[in-house]
This record gives structure tokens, sequence and C-alpha cells, in this order.
């Protein structure tokens, strides 16, 4: 099987796995869970490719049960840790300074994500690429109950690090699958990447339609202001 890097060759799933083996794709998923620094790693594609290469049974020798329990072991520690660190970090990590590997703008996009959806976010966000990151670390700063958090946090790795696993793992024995493999991990891309593009669009459309009403409003206080104007120098 060979895939197309979505980006830097080191970052395409298959060298990942068939060079760091399991222990890399749970390392990677631990760090994208919940570590500032693994927004930009490939959680998606790399679950769906775990899946495919456990299916072809190249690389990964492992049954595919045991696979998903680490996995999900991986992606619920990885929340665990993010969620500790907002709560330590607080609102301090709002004032962070921007860096080659810290962009200011996803913990904001991550805030808004949390507020829109509340508890729900934990489990949402692990499907949005970037998001997935810092929300567990917003839901910290925040204060969310970790009771809460916790039963939101395991929901979440279970439907995301099995789900996309097992997808992948079944679509991995369909002919047509494997040998569009590139095609399949672009498209998987696509999908996680579209609720943003969403959320870019909706939110573009809310501040045009903001500045349309200020305008409106400042239109109309003029014309006020000038009415008001013109029947006081008529008065006098």
């Amino acid at each position: 099987m060979t895939t197309l890097a979505l980006g830097p060759s080191w970052l395409d799933p298959e060298y990942l796995i068939s060079t760091f083996g399991l222990i890399g794709i749970l390392t990677i998923v631990f760090a994208e869970s919940g570590l500032l620094i693994g927004f930009f790693l490939p959680g998606d594609s790399l679950l769906f490719t775990t899946g495919l290469l456990v299916a072809d049974g190249e690389y990964l020798t492992q049954p595919l049960w045991l696979i998903c329990l680490l996995l999900v072991v991986a992606a619920v520690v990885g929340d665990q840790v993010g969620y500790l660190f907002g709560r330590k970090v607080g609102p301090s990590l709002f004032n962070r300074p921007d860096s080659r590997l810290f962009k200011q703008e996803n913990v904001v996009k991550a805030n808004e994500f949390f507020e829109k959806y509340g508890p729900r976010s934990i489990i949402l966000a692990r499907f949005v690429p970037i998001v997935r990151t810092f929300t567990p670390i917003i839901a910290g700063v925040a204060g969310m109950k970790y009771r809460t958090f916790v039963v939101y946090n395991v929901i979440g790795g279970v439907l995301w690090a099995c789900g996309v696993t097992v997808l992948g793992y079944f679509l991995g024995q369909i002919a047509f699958v494997r040998d569009n493999i590139e095609f399949i991990l672009i498209l998987i891309v696509a999908l996680s990447v579209l609720p943003i593009v969403i959320e870019v669009l909706r939110a573009r459309a809310a501040n045009r339609r903001a500045a349309a009403r200020a305008e409106d409003e400042e239109g109309h206080d003029r014309a006020d202001a000038g009415g008001q104007g013109g029947r006081g120098r008529h008065a006098a």
C-alpha cells in the first residue's frame, strides 16, 4: 500500500506506522489529544491508516480489539493531561505570545467551540483537527467539573479512536479502498476540516451582517440628527 503524504513526508501515516509501529501511533494520538505541540499531527488519517494496515496484516500484527483499546487509553489520557494543564495554566494561556508551534488564534477557536457546545464539545472536538488539541485545555481553563469532563472524555475517546480505526479496518478489506488509498486519505482530511471551514464562513457572514447593521444604525442616527437640527433651525 502506498499513501500520499498530505504535507511533509515524515507526517505520512504509513511512514509513521512503518517506522515507529504501535508505540509511535499511541504517542501521536496522546500528543494530539492534549499537548499544545500536537495540533499539527495527522490524527484522523493516522487512525484510518492504522485500521487499514491491521486488515492488511502489514506492520501491525496485534489484534484489532487490542489496538483499539490502547488507542482509546492514549486518547483519553491525552485529554486528561490537556485538562489538567488548562487547570494549572488558567487564563494566562490566552496571553501567551505566538511562536512557531503556538498560535493564539487556535486557543480562541477552541474557546469559541467550547462556549458554543458546552460539555458536548469534548466529544465533537475529537473529530475536528486543531480544535481537538485545544478543547480539553480550554475545558480546564474554564473550570469544567472534573467528573463531567471525564465522562465526555471517555465517550469521545471511544467514538473517535475506535470509530475511525474500525472504519479503516473494514474499508481496508474493500479492493476499491485499497487501490485508491491516496484519494481516501485526502477525503478524510477534507471531511475533518470541513467543520472549521463552515465555522469560518459562518463567522465571516455574521461579521458582515453585524457591520451592515452598524452602518444602517449609523445612517439612521445621522438622519435623525439632521432632522432634529433642521427642525431646530426652522423653529428659530
